[in-house]
């Protein structure tokens, strides 16, 4: 069982971001982490939750970075029995509001790895993303995490934006592997509604031929686990959304997931204080789980067990390996092309 912690605070909000965040509720921190609690107590009885059975924490956002660490002490303290000896706890941060204290603070209550949002180490395609840092800012975070003592440390790049160039991306890459990381994210820049790129979509203009160069020359310094993920360590959390886990998704705007059904408690932090046991919930039919599967299995190296294909779909991907399109090896089929993950999956199931 794996767990999701959503913090909605940001210092401040991307160009991009269409996740559930904002910049002017940090009045309703206090609040937020005591709702948090009610949940996640209701939670663990809902997943039965037993001794040990919780094998990675992620506390996402927003900007996990914006929340004291005294704040997350009592979470900690009520998980403290059911996370699994050795488990990866990891929380993502921003360079600018990751301080020395809040990092040794939140490596105290036991979180082991860190994931930086830095995008980039250019300091113009920063301003156009809207960061709110700058690269020199996100070099000396990686090497504060490193020195308070962090185990694995990862960073977020993102490409496909106006005027990259490849010397951009190759700087980009250059500056991200002189630091202290063990995994970087790679995401190609989506245009999302209600955001403020949405009234400028051309800010997103990726090239086949140089995402085809930067994902390589990644996969020349580190392992590609997943379509966007690559490194010497593979998060044990994301790759437990990939082989299909239950998981608890805690707080406003996350999903939750047990066996076929999925969580939602409410989009609205003044709601979800108000009532966070107020969630919606979605029951998933056998089809609908098996296209996940099969489109999470070939977007990653878990691949996908031939045991939940139908006869039809079975000859088509035993096709796609003929073809080399696709592998198969005890069982399962996998897919080493992630940029055509989502072709072979409708292919397999037209």
């Amino acid at each position: 069982m794996l767990i999701y912690i959503h913090i909605p605070f940001c210092d401040s909000k991307c160009h991009y971001c269409s996740f559930n965040s904002y910049v002017d509720l940090f009045h309703l921190r206090e609040r937020y982490m005591q709702a948090l609690m009610v949940q996640l107590k209701f939670e663990l009885k809902r997943f039965k939750a037993e001794k040990g059975s919780i094998e990675t924490v992620f506390i996402g956002g927003g900007t996990p970075s914006t929340v004291k660490p005294e704040l997350y002490g009592p979470l900690f303290e009520l998980l403290a029995p059911y996370i699994k000896e050795g488990a990866e706890i990891t929380s993502e941060a921003n360079p600018n509001s990751a301080t020395a204290v809040w990092l040794e603070g939140m490596h105290a209550l036991g979180v082991n790895r860190i994931s930086f949002g830095v995008q980039s180490f250019n300091d113009e395609k920063l301003k156009k993303l809207g960061r709110a840092h700058k690269a020199e800012e996100a070099s000396k975070a990686l090497f504060r995490a490193q020195k308070a003592g962090f185990e694995h440390l990862s960073l977020d790049l993102i490409y496909g934006v106006e005027n990259d160039t490849q010397a951009l991306l190759e700087h980009d890459l250059n500056e991200a592997f002189r630091l202290p990381i063990d995994h970087l994210s790679a995401y190609a820049l989506t245009i999302e509604e209600g955001t403020p790129f949405a009234s400028t979509p051309d800010v997103a203009n990726e090239k086949l031929a140089l995402t085809e160069w930067f994902l390589q020359r990644i996969k020349e310094r580190f392992a590609t686990y997943e379509i966007s993920n690559f490194g010497n360590y593979h998060s044990k959390h994301n790759l437990g959304y990939w082989e299909y886990k239950d998981y608890i998704g805690l707080g406003s705007g996350a999903v939750g997931f047990l066996k076929n059904e999925r969580f939602y408690p409410s989009g609205n932090v003044q709601a979800y204080i108000d009532n966070p046991l107020d969630i919606q919930s979605e029951l998933l039919g056998k089809e609908a789980v098996k296209t996940e599967k099969i489109f999470l299995g070939l977007r990653s190296i878990v691949g996908v067990d031939e045991a939940i294909l139908s006869e039809k779909e079975q000859e088509k991907a035993r096709l796609l390996v003929k073809e080399k399109k696709l592998s198969y090896r005890d069982g399962h089929f996998y897919n080493d092309d992630y940029l055509l993950s989502d072709e072979l999956a409708l292919f397999i199931q037209q």
